[in-house]
C-alpha cells in the first residue's frame, strides 16, 4: 500500500487519528511536569487543500470539512473541540484551506517545558517541515529513518511523553517493521505512551499487529495497558480506496477510553459514507 499522506490530508483517518492524538496530549499537560512528544514519520507539517493532490483525492471534504460543520452535543464538543480549533488556527475564519499534519498538532499543544522531536526523511516532506517550524526553539526536526529514531530517542530526559508511530506503508513488510521497532522502543521505554497508526486492508495483518503489541506490553512488569480502535467510514472493497483506519494506544490515559465511547458514535454521521460507518473499541488480547 502506498499512503502518500498529501492525497489524504484532513480525511476520516486523519480526524480520528488527530482527535485521539489530541485528547492524549491534553491528559499529559494536567501535570507540570515537562513531556515530549516523537512523531516517528512526521511528513511535511502542513497540507494545501487547495493543492493538486488534495484536490485529486478531495479526501478532506468528506473528512474535516464534514466534521466542522457537525454539531455535537455538550459532552462530546469539549472533547472535539480543542482539535477543531487547532484546525481553525490555520485557516482564514470560516474558511478551510489547509491542514497542519500531526507535528504541526502536536506543537500546538506544548507548554513552554515540553518538546516536539519530529523524523522525516523524505526531502521535499523534510524541506517543508523545516519551513512549518522555522526558529522553533522547542521542536527539533530530524533527517532521520523513523525506524531507526523509534529506539534511539527513547526514553527521552522528560521521561513523560508519547511516541506517534505513523507510517506511509508504502513497503510489503511494514508491518513487520512496525512490530519489531515498537517492541524495540518498548523494552527501553514501557512507561511511555504510544499512538501506533495503521491502515485496514487485511484483517490478518491487523489482527496480527493488534496480537502482537498486546503480548509486548503484557510481558511487561509491571504489565502495560493497550486499547485498539478502528473506524470504518464504509466496507472495504477489494482493490478500492481505504475506508478503515486504525489505532492502537499502548498506556492510554485513563480517561481516555470514556471519552472515546462519547466521541466516536458522533463521529459516524459526518464521516459515514452511505450511512455505514461504525468503530470497535476494545482491549486486544495476546
Amino acid at each position: 500500500m502506498n499512503y502518500r499522506h498529501a492525497f489524504h490530508a484532513g480525511g476520516f483517518a486523519d480526524v480520528i487519528k488527530h482527535i485521539v492524538l489530541v485528547r492524549m496530549l491534553t491528559y499529559l499537560q494536567e501535570k507540570p511536569a515537562a513531556f515530549r512528544v516523537i512523531d516517528t514519520h512526521a511528513g511535511a507539517g502542513r497540507y494545501d487543500l487547495a493543492g493538486d493532490e488534495a484536490r485529486r483525492s478531495g479526501e478532506w471534504l468528506t473528512g474535516i470539512a464534514r466534521v466542522m460543520q457537525a454539531r455535537f452535543s455538550e459532552a462530546a464538543q469539549p472533547l472535539i473541540g480543542p482539535y477543531l480549533d487547532i484546525i481553525r488556527a490555520f485557516n482564514p475564519p470560516g474558511e478551510l484551506k489547509a491542514y497542519p499534519g500531526s507535528p504541526l498538532i502536536a506543537r500546538a499543544l506544548l507548554r513552554p517545558q515540553d518538546r516536539l522531536t519530529a523524523c522525516e526523511i523524505e526531502p521535499n516532506a523534510h524541506r517543508h517541515l523545516i519551513d512549518a517550524m522555522r526558529r522553533d526553539t522547542q521542536a527539533r526536526i530530524v533527517d532521520l529513518d523513523g525506524w531507526t529514531a523509534l529506539p534511539a530517542f527513547v526514553p527521552p530526559n522528560e521521561r513523560r511523553g508519547l511516541v506517534l508511530i505513523d507510517p506511509s506503508f508504502e513497503q510489503k513488510d511494514e508491518f513487520e517493521t512496525l512490530a519489531d521497532g515498537f517492541t524495540e522502543a518498548y523494552a527501553k521505554w514501557p512507561t511511555g505512551s504510544y499512538l501506533i497508526w495503521y491502515p485496514v486492508k487485511s484483517r490478518r495483518i491487523t489482527d496480527g499487529l493488534a496480537r502482537h503489541v498486546a503480548a509486548v506490553t503484557a510481558e511487561s512488569r509491571p504489565p502495560g495497558k493497550c486499547l485498539r480502535l478502528e473506524f470504518s467510514v464504509a466496507p472495504q472493497q477489494a482493490g478500492g480506496p481505504l475506508t478503515s483506519t486504525g489505532l492502537l494506544i499502548v498506556n492510554p490515559p485513563w480517561t481516555l477510553a470514556g471519552e472515546l465511547k462519547t466521541v466516536l458514535p458522533e463521529l459516524e454521521k459526518p464521516l459515514g459514507q452511505g450511512g455505514a460507518a461504525r468503530f470497535r473499541l476494545e482491549t486486544p488480547k495476546p
